[in-house]
């Protein structure tokens, strides 16, 4: 039986697609034919093959709009939004460290540019019918860490909760929007995290890959999710073969999470 993913030709935005896992998801979905405009604070030299960068800062609304219009201009449509922006640059101390204004910056990371470029590009999805979302949100929603996430944690429960509703309100209209929730993902900045760890502890990368897993409570799997396997994921859940999947969430974690 022949598993092709029937995506040659659709037409994708990826966020943050230059590092990480956003990186990771451009192959992907590259190697199986899709177009694809990428965002990036600054476009990578030698862009692949089938794969357009707009430079923007997408915790703006400005930078949101310049993504839309480019998204739009190039494609000439979109059927495919995958959300991979996030992170955190709050400081440690828990919640007395957290200033409105870092509050502001986790919110507009994590949550308010998934909802500026779904506000700006689903009109142009449920015109034609068709379309499937991905927000990338975090086991960070259901397993916050007081000291140094809290912040990111509650804006990614804040996308999470938004994408459930809002499935609800476009599945009917032909959109599909579905939640990938990752744990800890062997990333760069994840390998340069591991390294400064390592280095305070006087151990090696493969010590401060340790600690961060056992600040985690543990990964059963023993190591971190590779991006291309989340990417791989991602893959399949906006091609035709999910068809009936929407609404959900897909938590791939290395079994971190402690319940389903």
């Amino acid at each position: 039986m022949s598993f092709d993913l029937q995506l040659a030709g659709r037409r994708a935005l990826v966020t943050a697609g230059t590092k990480g896992t956003g990186a990771a998801v451009v192959r992907s979905l590259t190697e199986a034919g899709v177009k694809i405009v990428a965002t990036a604070r600054s476009v990578p030299d030698g862009s692949p093959d089938g794969v357009h960068y707009i430079a923007a800062d997408i915790t703006t609304a400005e930078g949101c709009a310049t993504v839309a219009k480019g998204v739009l201009d190039h494609l000439g449509g979109v059927d495919i939004i995958v959300n991979v922006l996030g992170g955190s640059s709050a400081p440690p101390g828990g919640f007395a460290a957290l200033s409105d204004e870092e509050w502001f910056k986790e919110l507009n990371l994590n949550l308010m540019s998934a909802v500026r470029l779904d506000r700006a590009l689903l009109p142009s999805m449920i015109a034609q019918g068709s379309g499937v979302i991905i927000h990338v949100t975090s086991i960070q929603r259901v397993l916050p860490l007081p000291d140094s996430t809290t912040g990111y944690a509650a804006a990614k429960a804040a996308l999470s909760t938004y994408s459930k509703s809002l499935s609800k309100e476009v599945t009917p209209k032909g959109v599909r929007v579905v939640r990938v929730s990752p744990g800890w993902i062997e990333t760069e900045a994840a390998v340069a995290l591991a390294e400064r760890l390592a280095a305070d502890a006087g151990t090696d990368l493969e010590g401060g890959k340790q600690i961060i897993m056992k600040a985690l409570g543990g990964i059963p799997l023993g190591r971190p999710a590779r991006p291309r396997e989340v990417a791989d994921l991602i893959t399949f859940l906006v091609s035709p073969r999910a068809g009936s999947i929407s609404g959900t969430e897909y938590t791939i974690d290395g079994g971190t999470v402690p319940t389903a």
